[in-house]
């Protein structure tokens, strides 16, 4: 029997992909934000998919600070367009 394959939504885009082919944004306990890409971090994750198209629709739609109901230091956006750029 094989396993299911988790899914998670794009907040860029909306779409509904597997887990391990987005980027996982996390908001630590102590409300600290950061880039996992083990997907075993602890804290709230928030899901994007690794194209710039769907890093500026949230970034427009302010999808990451709806998700976790805090300010996203700007760092975080410069280090998920660099991630971004490195795979492409």
């Amino acid at each position: 029997m094989q396993k299911k394959t988790p899914m998670r939504q794009c907040l860029g885009c909306r779409e509904m992909k597997p887990k391990k082919e987005l980027i996982r944004v996390v908001r630590s306990p102590e409300g600290e934000i950061s880039l996992d890409f083990k997907g075993k971090a602890n804290g709230r994750g928030a899901y994007l998919c690794p194209q710039a198209d769907c890093l500026r629709k949230a970034v427009k739609a302010r999808a990451l600070e709806r998700a976790f109901s805090a300010q996203i230091p700007e760092a975080v956006y410069d280090r998920l367009r660099e991630e971004m750029e490195a795979g492409a």
